[in-house]
């Protein structure tokens, strides 16, 4: 199984969401020519398929073809300032006004994936896979797992111990203690077993951005970044590389540029 990876530098939210949704469309239009799985919608579709030896199903694996092999797309890009809003949010977790969040250089999005408010911007790898798990053998539950974890093992390069919090999705520091930080927000939809959305991993980001909301719905509970955790502004392709290397090898599928 093969998937292929597009950098995208700096782009708006707006126009990266555009992308997302073609890319959607198209690996959902292919699964429905191909009489593909039932559609299913935001974050319902929990149970494990089998997993077969090849990584997919048996009448996707048993062809070397390329097209049998494509299982979708990884996006990497860093947004400018951005909030974003997941359909099950709560308004009142944007602790500003619109405008007030206008005249410091943001826009506000209010968006189709799981999960609540979140902050997008400089210094900051958001990483979307568009990826059939279907053809992967997996469910939505181990794939947020895998998400998760291929970020536990990015930041343990840089010395990080990170974990997870019971009902909290995302990558946690300190996940026991009475206030731990968000390293990585994480929020999906799937639909027809095709993925959207995906996570934000804070590299070097201004964490002053997230005092104008309660991050992902919480109020007791602390941001971080990898520069905040060790002092060090590490390059941001380096991290990129480790990530597109531990979600390669968890998702077993050859992630490609």
């Amino acid at each position: 199984m093969k998937a292929l990876c597009r950098d995208l530098g700096t782009m708006e939210y707006s126009t990266c969401w555009n992308l997302q949704q073609e890319l959607f469309d198209a690996l959902v239009a292919r699964k429905r020519s191909a009489g593909g799985a039932v559609s299913l919608s935001g974050q319902e579709e929990l149970e494990k398929p089998e997993r077969h030896p090849a990584g997919g199903h048996p009448e996707t694996a048993a062809s070397g073809s390329p097209e049998s092999e494509a299982v979708g797309t990884v996006l990497l890009v860093e947004h400018p300032p951005v909030y974003t809003l997941g359909k099950s949010g709560h308004a009142e977790n944007l602790l500003v006004s619109r405008e007030a969040l206008e005249a410091a250089g943001a826009q506000f999005f209010h968006i189709d994936r799981g999960g609540d408010i979140t902050f997008h911007g400089p210094g900051q790898l958001v990483c979307y896979p568009i990826l059939d798990l279907e053809r992967i053998g997996i469910g939505l539950r181990e794939y947020i797992d895998t998400l998760e974890e291929s970020v536990i093992r990015t930041v343990a390069e840089y010395g990080i111990t990170a974990g997870r919090i019971a009902g909290a999705s995302g990558v946690w520091i300190e996940p026991e203690s009475r206030r731990p930080r968000k390293i990585c927000a994480i929020g999906v939809r799937s639909s027809r077993y095709v993925t959207m959305h995906g996570f934000a991993l804070n590299v070097s980001t201004d964490l002053g951005w997230f005092s104008r909301i309660n991050p992902c719905g919480f109020t007791d509970r602390g941001v971080t970044s990898i520069l905040s955790e060790t002092g060090r502004n590490v390059p941001m392709e380096e991290v990129k590389g480790l990530v597109v290397k531990f979600l390669s090898e968890n998702l077993n599928v050859e992630i490609y540029k």
